[in-house]
């Protein structure tokens, strides 16, 4: 499985971020052809049809979706190149929230949440899911976000196929420190 895991961030940095390291390209909603994925990626580690799907189907995440006939597949989220992957609009819970690591506290307090690189401010509908993902940049950090008044306030929000709330940007005065 450990190397499922590996081809997975493979496919992740392909779908979300660099697609031309395999020589592909997305369609404007993210999707990019199985086929032509699979044949890509061939050239520098073994694929088939059978590992893709079983990494689709099994990644804790849900990073990735097939089409209705598996001819293509796309991210959910996550991406820095500019896509549309359709994301509904949605009202948001009162409170979300967002981890990160202790190192970035300073920067966060002082101008709120940015998307950097990406093209959205990823948020999670519970702590335990944001206390996760801070660990993955040190002593976790959780912040409260104040959605529903950041929606109130004119703030937009989608959630995507994976559940994963995403908006523009978070301004330091909805954000409270865990």
């Amino acid at each position: 499985m450990a190397n499922y895991r590996d081809l997975s961030k493979f496919i992740s940095l392909i779908l979300r971020h660099k697609p031309e390291v395999i020589g592909i390209s997305l369609d404007d909603h993210g999707w990019a052809n199985v086929d032509e994925l699979l044949a890509g990626i061939r050239r520098t580690r073994p694929i088939d049809t059978e590992m893709l799907e079983e990494i689709v189907r099994t990644d804790e995440k849900q990073r990735y979706t097939f089409n209705e006939d598996h001819a293509r597949i796309r991210a959910n989220q996550g991406h820095s190149i500019q896509v549309d992957v359709e994301l509904e609009e949605k009202e948001p819970p009162e409170y979300l929230f967002h981890g990160t690591g202790r190192k970035y506290v300073e920067s966060i307090d002082q101008t709120g949440l940015i998307p950097k690189s990406r093209l959205y401010v990823h948020l999670s509908g519970d702590q335990e899911t944001a206390i996760k993902v801070g660990k993955r940049h040190g002593e976790p950090i959780v912040y409260q976000v104040a959605a529903g008044a950041m929606a109130r306030d004119g703030h937009k929000f989608w959630r995507s196929a994976n559940d994963v709330w995403l908006t523009k940007r978070v301004p330091p005065e909805y954000l409270e420190k865990m």
